[in-house]
């Protein structure tokens, strides 16, 4: 299939994780054996002289960076105005496709947008070429303000994002959550499927959490946005460091509420307890998540709400609020610990509870990597014969990778032996064979011992999944 995926974000220019969403997508599809074009723009504040139009292929996808037209616009102060004049340029860019030169007569089968910015020139271009549109929906204008939509420009983007969800094919959310609001919001539309975000896994290196000889380290990551709920984080801090004396919190990322909130930090007397780290590459990310004793999602709207797979990865306790995508992602008690959005007091409480237990803590993330990694897989195991996890984790987490197990009907193999017994008497009798010893199936898993929940499920599945020798 020839797809046109069209972003307004895609590397290395990133805002947020629509940017990365885009990129391991464009590159799965195209390994997956797919012609993958992404339109996508140069970086803002430059213009076609010094940033002209280019065009490059990167991982199996070609990938039109489209140039600012002369026109000066300011995206926070016209971006209506830039946003259409971004959209023109892409459009000319897609029909250009078809031309001799970028596309050499290059023709897509479907259009795939990714948010309210490109409706202009992917509808155009889904017209003009005569095919479907797909749009993923990765947020809504009236989820980020609460409801309100009460400004002239949040009334614009509003009618934007429901002409995009009306005029679409097929739409695709990533939760459930998103589902119900986009319904509500646009009224009947083209089948929504909700497809949840991913992660590579093998990117974020699991470390177990060492124990704390010093004040408690909490980190957040992610927009400085009101919606993100990072305020609630800096309320709480005072309340937490009564219990736990020493405790920081450390901010990664950018946003336009940056003064706002070190101004609040400075209003709750929690200044020097509070660093602002800005933008991190994924090294310096990744060093953070190890040392950090907790990450805390404080979002009041949340989509999905990636970090928190992110985090699980990295072996990092997770605090989060229900806010949408969140809310499903981490299930309070199993995976993770849960407030209400807003609510400063049930944060503190969420995070406290977090620092008196550690080893709990360690148990929930662990939890949450192994479920993360088996939605992951989902498709896959349900088909299989055996789903394996070869790695020491905790009981906890054994009792949940069988539970995921045995709903996707398969049996289960440990290669630890003396795991066996914790598992229940009753989910010992649901499962359909509990394999401890791999010469008992006829594995030969020959390479090094895996280290990761994904490596293992994937080891395992490589040797007797579907289409296995």
């Amino acid at each position: 299939m020839k797809i046109l995926m069209v972003s307004w974000e895609y590397p290395p220019v990133v805002v947020g994780g629509l940017g990365r969403h885009v990129h391991h997508l464009a590159v799965e599809l195209a390994e997956a054996g797919h012609e993958v074009v992404v339109l996508a723009r140069r970086p803002s504040g430059t213009d076609s002289s010094s940033h002209p139009t280019h065009s490059y292929i990167a991982e199996g996808v070609l990938v039109v960076a489209v140039a600012e037209d002369p026109p000066h616009f300011d995206f926070g102060e016209d971006m209506l105005a830039w946003t259409l004049a971004m959209g023109h340029a892409m459009v000319r860019a897609g029909v250009a496709l078809r031309k001799p030169g970028i596309g050499e007569g290059w023709a897509p089968d479907v259009v795939h947008a990714h948010d309210w910015l490109v409706a202009h020139p992917a509808i155009a271009l889904a017209e003009f070429y005569d095919v479907p549109l797909v749009s993923t929906l990765h947020a809504t204008e009236a989820g980020r303000h609460s409801g309100w939509v009460s400004g002239r420009i949040n009334r614009q983007v509003h009618s934007v994002e429901w002409w995009l969800a009306n005029e679409s094919d097929a739409l695709i959310t990533c939760s459930a959550s998103m589902t119900d609001e986009v319904t509500r919001l646009y009224g009947d539309l083209a089948p929504i499927t909700v497809i949840r975000n991913g992660i590579d896994v093998s990117t974020w290196h699991f470390r177990r959490r060492q124990p704390r000889s010093g004040p408690a380290k909490l980190l957040y990551v992610g927009r400085l946005e009101y919606e993100k709920g990072i305020q609630d984080a800096i309320a709480a801090l005072p309340r937490i460091r009564r219990s736990h004396p020493g405790t920081t919190l450390a901010i990664a990322g950018e946003g336009t509420q940056y003064d706002w909130l070190r101004e609040l930090a400075r209003t709750h007397r929690v200044a020097r307890s509070v660093e602002f780290l800005g933008k991190l590459d994924h090294t310096e990310l990744l060093s953070w998540l190890h040392a950090a004793d907790a990450i805390v999602l404080p979002s009041r709207y949340e989509p999905f709400g990636i970090i928190a797979l992110e985090a699980a990865a990295a072996g990092t306790p997770v605090v989060a609020s229900t806010a949408g995508g969140l809310g499903e992602a981490v299930v309070d008690g199993e995976t993770g610990l849960s407030f209400q959005p807003a609510d400063v007091a049930g944060l503190t409480s969420a995070v406290r509870e977090t620092l008196d237990d550690p080893a709990a803590a360690q148990h929930r993330a662990e939890r949450l990597l192994v479920g993360a990694t088996a939605r992951r897989h989902q498709d896959v195991i349900g088909e299989a014969r055996v789903l394996g996890l070869c790695m020491e984790v905790s009981p906890d987490a054994v009792e949940a990778a069988a539970r995921i197990a045995h709903d996707a009907g398969t049996c289960v193999v440990f290669n630890n032996s003396p795991f066996h017994p914790v598992l229940s008497a009753g989910l010992l009798e649901a499962i359909d064979v509990l394999v401890v010893n791999e010469t008992e199936c006829g594995l030969v898993l020959g390479a090094p011992a895996p280290e990761t929940a994904e490596e293992a499920v994937d080891c395992v599945l490589r040797v007797c999944g579907p289409g296995a020798p």
